[in-house]
């Protein structure tokens, strides 16, 4: 049997990161033993079965490997460098050495960029083009490769495909219910959380809905939930799911969400949820842009919460969602990034 690193930003609680690796971990052939590099390797070997390795493990089960087996970068947005550059050149150095080592490498649904520095952007060139195969989950990805003259494929992020299950053991209040995902960003600052808040107030007040405020990552999110939690004080509750199947299920029963995180706008929106966005990022602008998703951009915020309000209100009770035959249409194509898994 074949082996295959899997390379992400997993065991961190970050619930699109998961999505995605159960994603790839759904449609990887029977043939091949996946092996998860992990912030956390007890919990995700627990969550899901497999074979998990921290950071500084993970390269010695590389020089493990032979010449048949797999190093995959498994999804998301590993080659960018608006944080720091380190993480680039950290997931840069892990496939080089996997390709120095003779694997074969995959670069699976990545978002690429921003790449500002001359450095990440050349390491990141370099390894993909010793890659036996590439795909990426937006146009912006595209464009950059078809710069770099990478040959590769596009297809909707995998989290488009993944199954959705009803969540166990959660007692929603009644809908009909408005979803607000929001997460800590220098671009979404105290004064923008609290328009957002007052917006949501009227909001909640002119619909009769319920708000239900749903962290991707406690440790980033969890925070500003609680905050607008008790300033909305009624009506309002706060959804923890660890489980990335549960978690998409969720948003069946949700008629419109308001998502800054990538993942929580493909998950509502998978589900036929209107969708509101706020793009801290250029990969939530381009969801934006692809899929017609009203929204603002956080440097535009408005200055005022009767703006917000209205703007909100307008999406709630007139945007019907992306149609059945539009959501099966990504989910289909979102299944083709598997071809990569078969190359091998």
């Amino acid at each position: 049997m074949k082996k295959a690193i899997i390379c992400g930003y997993y065991g961190q609680g970050n619930a699109g990161d998961e999505a995605l690796l159960l994603s790839l971990l759904e449609r990887l052939p029977e043939d091949i033993k996946p092996i998860v590099l992990s912030g956390n390797p007890s919990l995700t070997s627990t969550n899901y079965g497999v074979e998990s390795y921290s950071r500084l493990n993970i390269a010695k089960q590389i020089m493990l490997l032979g010449k048949n087996d797999l190093f995959i970068w498994g999804g998301g947005s590993l080659m960018q460098d608006v944080t720091s550059i380190k993480s680039p050149l950290f997931y840069a150095g892990l496939m080089k050495l996997a390709q120095l080592k003779g694997l074969k490498t995959i670069a699976y649904a990545q978002g690429i960029g921003p790449l500002n520095s001359p450095v990440s952007q050349w390491v990141t060139k370099t390894v993909l083009k010793g890659c036996v195969g590439v795909s990426v989950r937006d146009q912006g990805s595209a464009k950059i490769l078809d710069n770099w003259g990478i040959s590769h494929f596009l297809a909707p992020d995998p989290v488009w495909a993944l199954s959705g299950e009803n969540p166990t053991n959660i007692n929603l209040l009644p809908p009909p219910l408005i979803g607000v995902n929001v997460r800590q960003h220098f671009n979404f600052d105290e004064q923008k959380l609290q328009l957002l808040i007052e917006a949501l107030i009227k909001l909640k007040n002119a619909t009769e809905a319920n708000i239900i405020l749903i962290p991707f990552q406690a440790q980033k999110d969890l925070v500003l939930s609680q905050k607008i939690a008790q300033e909305i004080n009624n009506n309002c509750q706060i959804i923890e799911i660890e489980n990335p199947q549960q978690l998409k299920g969720l948003f069946s029963q949700v008629k419109m969400l308001i998502g800054m995180r990538l993942h929580s706008l493909i998950m509502s929106a998978s589900e036929g949820c209107n969708c509101f966005a706020l793009s801290y990022d250029p990969k939530v602008s381009q969801l934006m842009k692809e899929l017609n998703i009203t929204g603002y951009e956080l440097q535009n915020f408005p200055p005022n919460s009767e703006q917000i309000f209205h703007d909100l209100l307008n999406v709630y009770q007139n945007n019907s969602g992306l149609s059945l035959e539009n959501r099966n249409k990504l989910e289909k194509s979102a299944l083709t990034h598997e071809k990569l898994l078969y190359k091998t």
